[in-house]
């Protein structure tokens, strides 16, 4: 909103300093200060009005050091970082770009379902919270949303470069770079950025070639389902992490800055024809959405770390899963999820062998056996004696290792 108000006092009055809101790294940098100033001021506000209406979490006892001493401690805290999202990227980002519009539906999308399930498990009195079955209805709707839109929207499109005019199908602008002169135009495209993979190009057209001629056309349904599987994961892979204090909150903020920098590349033209990566027209005002995001990671974990004075829930880790899922998508950078989101992978990965290993063990020797002391991966490290806050410290390192990694990817060839 403030980016369309100051536009309109730059072109009539030529106020000095609107012309700032012109520079996403300008309105980036105000989203962040914003969200901060937003979670840490207001955050404590809604910390007593939690405490007062005796929105306390309730803890099961799994004999974890420590663990009891939270009983209580005020639960739905993801609303402070709702709200840090949310108003920042309303004031500084341009409303009319289709990948804003789909990060703040994908925000308040996910919001909604982890607070209907906080809102069952405090008021209700129902530990299971929302069924698992309408949370994933609700994670597979979203990734249908994002996937269609991405598929089908004319302004979702990529920057394609041809040796030669006779290659283009479209309008295109004419580049010359020393002696060399080339064309590009912006197409529809099923690629996306994968630097393992020749041409650091992955088409999704391409998959079901493998089984036959002629099936390109259905290239919908392998994104589609790719989405889906990603939006899933990740959002269940962020529930599932925000187990102790900080981990989830901290290990979102690095993807997220992560996740910024791969924005920022992609949207720059100059950026993404130097690393030889996919230019993504519009994309670029995703950068202050991730701003926003990563001031409101940082901020409540003012109140987050160790010892918590409240918890995120399900209102904030199924947003901020989603959140990194789609934000991924829309960057084409989603295949990198595995290295990058590779502390959910892993918290994700704990409990299936769990309880599949259990499972197995019970059929065959009729007596159920574990892989870890528990599930997921950081309790078990609890169960070993570890304190928690040197836990998580330890994930945040090996999160930024692979946060690194993945930026690294960019070079690979």
């Amino acid at each position: 909103m403030l980016y369309y108000l100051f536009t309109w006092l730059d072109r009539q009055y030529d106020i000095p300093g609107a012309g700032l809101f012109q520079f996403i790294s300008f309105r980036t940098g105000m989203a962040v200060i914003l969200s901060l100033f937003l979670t840490t001021v207001y955050g404590s506000r809604l910390i007593r009005i939690l405490r007062a209406k005796q929105v306390g979490e309730s803890v099961r006892n799994l004999g974890l050091e420590g663990q009891m001493q939270k009983q209580g401690t005020p639960t739905m805290g993801g609303l402070i970082i709702l709200l840090g999202i949310l108003l920042p990227t309303l004031l500084f980002a341009r409303l009319e770009n289709i990948y804003i519009i789909l990060m703040l539906v994908t925000t308040v999308w996910m919001g909604v379902i982890g607070f209907v399930d906080d809102y069952i498990k405090v008021f209700k009195k129902d530990k299971e919270g929302l069924a698992g079955r309408f949370k994933i209805m609700g994670q597979v709707g979203l990734a249908l949303i994002i996937g269609w839109t991405m598929y089908f929207h004319p302004d979702i499109v990529v920057r394609e470069q041809l040796g030669n005019l006779s290659q283009a199908t479209a309008p295109v602008e004419v580049h010359k770079r020393g002696n060399e002169v080339y064309y590009t135009q912006d197409v529809k495209s099923t690629q996306t950025n994968f630097p393992f993979y020749k041409d650091n190009e992955f088409d999704y057209a391409k998959v079901l070639t493998y089984i036959g001629d002629g099936l390109e056309g259905y290239s919908l349904v392998v994104f589609l389902l790719v989405v889906i599987i990603i939006v899933t994961a990740v959002s269940n892979g962020a529930n599932l992490t925000d187990g102790i204090d900080g981990l989830a909150t901290g290990s979102s903020a690095i993807v997220g800055i992560t996740l910024a920098i791969l924005a920022y590349v992609s949207g720059n033209t100059i950026f993404a024809d130097y690393l030889n990566i996919m230019y993504i027209p519009y994309s670029g005002e995703l950068v202050i959405f991730a701003g926003a995001f990563v001031g409101a990671c940082v901020g409540f974990l003012w109140y987050n770390s160790y010892p918590a004075q409240v918890f995120m829930g399900d209102t904030g880790s199924l947003a901020i899963g989603g959140i990194i899922a789609a934000f991924a998508i829309m960057i084409r950078k989603e295949l990198l999820i595995p290295v990058l989101c590779g502390v959910f992978l892993i918290e994700n990965l704990s409990v299936v062998i769990q309880v599949a290993y259990f499972k197995y063990t019970k059929r065959r020797f009729g007596e159920g056996r574990r892989v870890f002391m528990m599930s997921p991966l950081h309790h078990h490290y609890q169960k070993k004696g570890y304190h928690e806050a040197k836990i998580v410290t330890r994930f945040w390192i090996v999160g930024i290792m692979l946060a690194i990694l993945t930026i690294v990817t960019l070079k690979l060839r």
